[in-house]
Order: structure tokens, then sequence, then C-alpha cells
């Protein structure tokens, strides 16, 4: 799923500062068999896990209403905070980055991360003199948006292999759409792409590149992005949240456990059924969920590690924030002892099936 690219603006922190205290869930529709309507934006062709929850009928007290797509993981939680939408996801950084701005949200689950099989790769072209951080001193690195996953890998791997804050800031981050950035890499507008997902998959098909660095070399297996609901939400509607992060916590558990193509297949399925005009090529190149805990449980140290980040990079003061505040793990059946750790998304374990 596209969730890397992430952007939160000065515009948007500002905003969600301003109208985060006002935005209420107000009255919570019900279906006419006594379910709570839970509102969501998707993404053009693609099958986030809540969609898939639905479909398996993982759902017991909740109805997804679908009230439209969008395209950036910040403009969704903002959405979250001032009330539009119930329940939304983002890169973590854009989360940490959200509450510094007052916006009154918790996160409840894993949203998407890196994994054996799905990661962002930072590649150079195959015969490029680039083979360090240093090497990238005075270069373009093209990624689809600042200010969120790419920006901030780039950075935390350019401080780690020892380059200096103003040595940093001569790495040029330059934008380009995700379509586009495989051929400004290989026609030279660019030094370094930022791919994942169907562009990483196309282009390493091409052949004549390699990574640089990924995001899982430098992390390793973790997650990266949280699904977030408003506190004054998840105060009036707690067993719909609970439903909600069960559901979507064993639909990630399936998508952990399930052969790829029977993922493809479904994923396929769903998106027809729901006519929206969407192709179906993207899935094809589904490769993981990313996520590489058991249906999707959050560790503190992936909220932790950007609040952080931004503390060392001054935007951020030291001590507002403390990640164990941000985010609770008590409504996933992986978290809370209702399902085993190594079971699947029925709660048995996987060695007995």
């Amino acid at each position: 799923m596209l969730r890397h690219a992430k952007r939160l603006t000065a515009v948007l922190l500002a905003t969600g500062l301003a109208v985060s205290a006002c935005g209420s869930s107000g009255d919570t529709a019900q279906t006419d068999d006594g379910r709570t309507v839970v509102r969501y934006q998707g993404w053009a062709s693609e099958v986030d896990p809540h969609e898939l929850a639905e479909d398996l009928g993982y759902f017991e007290k909740i109805k997804l209403e679908w009230v439209g797509n969008t395209i950036s993981g910040p403009q969704d939680i903002q959405s979250v905070a001032t009330g539009d939408i119930d329940v939304g996801a983002a890169f973590n950084g854009a989360v940490v980055k959200l509450h510094a701005a007052g916006a009154p949200i918790t996160s409840v689950l894993s949203s998407y991360g890196a994994d054996e099989g799905e990661y962002t790769g930072y590649f150079v072209l195959e015969d490029s003199p680039i083979h360090s951080a240093r090497d990238l001193i005075g270069k373009k690195v093209g990624m689809n948006t600042l200010g969120a996953h790419h920006e901030f890998v780039v950075r935390e791997w350019l401080a780690q292999q020892g380059l200096t804050p103003e040595e940093i800031k001569q790495v040029e981050l330059t934008v380009v759409p995700p379509v586009n950035t495989e051929q400004a890499l290989r026609a030279g507008q660019i030094d370094v792409a930022a791919l994942q997902e169907i562009h990483r998959e196309r282009a390493l098909e091409r052949g004549g590149i390699r990574p640089l660095f990924t995001d899982k070399g430098l992390f390793g297996a973790f997650s990266y992005g949280t699904f977030v609901v408003r506190n004054d939400f998840l105060a009036k509607n707690r067993e719909a949240v609970a439903d909600f992060v069960q559901g979507t916590a064993r639909a990630i558990r399936w998508l952990q456990v399930t052969p790829r193509d029977e993922v493809v297949a479904r994923f396929r399925d769903i998106i027809h059924k729901r006519q929206r005009n969407e192709d179906t090529k993207t899935i094809e190149f589904w490769r993981s969920s990313g996520i590489p805990v058991a249906g999707g449980v959050i560790a503190e140290r992936e909220l932790g590690i950007w609040i952080d980040w931004l503390v060392r990079n001054g935007e951020l003061e030291e001590g507002r924030l403390n990640a164990k505040d941000l985010y609770t793990n008590e409504f996933n059946p992986y978290a809370n002892g209702t399902f085993p750790e190594d079971s699947g998304p029925d709660g048995q374990l996987l060695a007995n099936k």
C-alpha cells in the first residue's frame, strides 16, 4: 500500500492545532441492526485491512462507511482529528507531529511497515559512483513528498552513517511523482530514487539499478504507521473501536499467513464488488502486508523513535511527548491475551492447522 509518502505541512499542523479541540464524533450513526457506523477514507485500487476484515466477516458490532478516497496519510488522520471521519492511518512521524499540534487522537493498531516482502528501497543506477552516505553530499534524492516516511528515513540513515547536520542539509531532497521517479533516475535528473511496491518491482524487473539502502536495512522488520481514532470517539464508542481493532488485527493476521495468490485473488474480488471503476493492476504486485508483528500489535519504539528524531532535529521540545501515552494495544486480540501470538486469524495455533 502507498502509505510511505505521507506529507504533514506546516499549514496542516496549524490547522490541526486550531481545530482539533472542536472535532467531535457527535451522534454516531447506527445501522438498522444496531451496528455502529465507522466512517473512513480508502485508497484507489487498493484494499485496506479493515476493508478486508469486513469482507471476511470479522466485524460483529460495526459497519464501515466509505466516504471517499485519500492520497495522503496526514490528510487522513487530520480528518480523524476534525471529526470528518472516525478512523484513519498515517506514518508514525506524522502521527507524532499531529499529537504535537494538540490533536486528541490515539493509535490503536499498526497499519503498514517493512518485512521480508515489503519495503522502501533507495535505488541508484547500477554504474553510479554513489556507494556511501558521504557520496550523497550535493546529490539529489527523489521522493514523492517531503515531511514524511521517505524524508525521515533518508535523514536518519545519513545521520547513522556519520554525516553532520550541516552535511545532511547539503543532500537535496526532491519531490518527484511516484510514476516518474524511476524515469527521473534513469534520465539522470535525480541521483537516488525512493521506490516501493509496484514502482519498485517494475524497476527491478527492468534492471540496471541497485539499492543504496532500504528502510528495512535501517531498522529491520519494523512497523512504520498506525491507525488512529479520536479520543472522544473512543470514549463514547469503546465497543465499536474494540470491534474495529479485533477484526482488522485478524485481517492483518490473515494477510500474514495466507498464500500470496489467494490474497491477490481476494483483493481483486473486493475491488470488483465495490464497483468504483478501479483497475486491479497494482494489486498484482502485492508482496506482503509489510507488518512484521502478528496482528499489527504496536511497539512503543515504533512511535518513540520519531519523537526522538523530532527532538534531535529541534522540531519538538524534549519531554513534550511520551510514546507510551500515544497508543493502546488493549483491544488487539494478539496483545490482550485473547489469541496466542502464534495463532491464525481464528485464534487457533498455526502448528495445529
